[in-house]
């Protein structure tokens, strides 16, 4: 069995998107990124840019993200399965499918490692491969396969290298047991065992599920009678799925958008959907047109909302950032992604493709012209949530009076602890109530709080104890 990864501190990091360089020039985003606290950093390559014929490597867009390391972030490369001449699928985007000779995939992954010279840390197989066709085009069988040459590859250029293993999605995260995906994970988990390091896991979805997903996830593995560290390879919210009351109004852009099944989706026919009468663009534009009708929990999500609705959900975000986080540290993972930097590609974004509704706003920043200099502000929440966590090596429940009220210990290297508190209401109207007062043990005599919007809040000391009035925006209260 390959050994495990040691992991002796927790870094919070960043997903660049789904594609570096595929779309267009390769950019700088790594000081972006890094400026934002960033200690771990994902990027994605596909077959098709590294190999684009048989035997001939350009490593233009590798090359421009190598370029901007500074040594002390970690590295994160997903690679896909994508080929317009190596695939059962013949496409440079997606779906990512089996090779058609898993020895010229071995081959293409060993030369892309070996380029790296052990600049990258972790070495991803494809992502959430059990998730939908448009992630991989194949069976489980097919996935484990092609997992297991590359782990071989991997290790053969790069032996202190880390493979991880297709992210485990919120979708198969929340399915019933028997479900299909659950299947392909079990069989991949079965026989995959000796192929990886890392579990990854994608906290989307209700964040007080965190525990259950991370659990699950473990359990996974569990079942074969062995366990492997587990990352998040992907994290962010709020999302449509998190409100079950505009399911109606989802689904029903879903099965309009999706009436035939999904098509492979190149670099060339993306650029020319955005020409066409697809299913998916009526469906969205139908969507469009009733924008000022739809409930306000849909509204935010859409591209041109109103500003109110535009700020809320800002606000939703930035809590999210702490509380998944916490979440995730107090359940023992020590490395989080954030999904994503910023968009793909400089310039507007075709508000009528479905993947706009579900992911549009969600990265932390935006183009200025050809550069990332937008801080959205979660951006602001990211930096100050690294800031407060740098450092950390456990993070504890703290109980409280109130079962509603989340607050924990995290003790962090060579500096005094820091308290994150907070109290569980509704995500989009629970910033209405009133404020509640909470007490926490406290061995100190002076107590500083900010919450997660860099706002300073009072916090009185007496008696062992600091007293605080706590929101759903979560406060971050030290003694310095």
């Amino acid at each position: 069995m390959a050994a495990q990864p040691e992991f002796t501190d927790a870094r919070l990091g960043i997903v660049r998107g789904i594609s570096y360089g595929l779309f267009g020039k390769p950019d700088q985003f790594v000081p972006q990124a890094r400026r934002l606290g960033a200690g771990i950093l994902r990027a994605y390559f596909f077959w098709s840019q590294i190999e684009p014929r048989p035997g001939e490597y350009t490593w233009n867009a590798v090359d421009a993200l190598l370029d901007q390391l500074d040594g002390d972030a970690e590295v994160w490369i997903t690679l896909c399965s994508s080929s317009p001449w190596a695939t059962r699928t013949p496409t440079d985007f997606l779906p990512p499918s089996p090779a058609l000779d898993v020895r010229t995939y071995a081959e293409f992954v060993r030369r892309t490692v070996e380029h790296c010279g052990g600049r990258v840390r972790y070495w991803q197989c494809d992502n959430e491969p059990s998730n939908t066709a448009l992630l991989w085009s194949g069976t489980a069988d097919e996935y484990l396969a092609q997992l297991k040459a590359m782990h071989s590859a991997v290790k053969a250029a790069d032996p202190d290298a880390v493979v991880v293993l297709g992210g485990c999605g919120y979708d198969l995260l929340s399915s019933p047991t028997d479900s299909e995906q659950r299947r392909f994970f079990d069989r991949v988990a079965d026989g995959g065992r000796d192929a990886f390091e890392v579990f990854d896991v994608h906290l989307y979805g209700d964040p007080y599920c965190i525990p259950e997903y991370v659990e699950t996830a473990r359990a996974l593995m569990l079942a074969h009678k062995y366990l492997k560290p587990v990352m998040a390879g992907e994290y962010s919210g709020p999302s449509l799925l998190e409100f079950p009351e505009v399911e109606a109004e989802l689904q029903r852009a879903l099965a309009q958008a999706f009436a035939a099944p999904p098509a492979p989706q190149s670099t060339a026919s993306l650029a020319a959907q955005t020409t066409q009468d697809t299913p998916e663009r009526r469906a969205m534009k139908a969507l469009y047109a009733r924008m000022a009708d739809l409930p306000p929990k849909v509204q935010m999500f859409m591209d041109g909302c109103p500003p109110d609705l535009e700020a809320k959900r800002h606000r939703i975000a930035c809590r999210q950032l702490v509380t998944r986080n916490v979440l995730a540290l107090a359940n023992g993972i020590r490395r989080t992604l954030y999904w994503n930097l910023a968009p793909e590609v400089p310039g507007p974004v075709d508000r009528y493709i479905l993947m706009a509704l579900l992911v549009g706003k969600l990265p932390l920043m935006d183009y200025r012209g050809t550069s990332l200099e937008v801080r959205y502000p979660e951006a602001e929440t990211f930096e100050l949530m690294s800031k407060h966590l740098q450092g950390v090596e456990r993070v504890t429940p703290v109980q409280t009076e109130n079962a509603d009220v989340f607050a924990f210990r995290v003790d962090r290297a060579a500096r005094e602890p820091v308290y994150v508190v907070w109290d569980r209401r509704d995500a989009f109207d629970g910033e209405s109530e009133s404020p509640r007062e909470v007490a926490l043990p406290w061995p100190s005599g002076t107590a500083q709080a900010v919450d997660a919007f860099g706002v300073t809040c009072e916090a009185r000391v007496q008696s062992g104890e600091v007293r605080l009035q706590v929101t759903d925006t979560p406060v971050f209260v030290s003694s310095t």
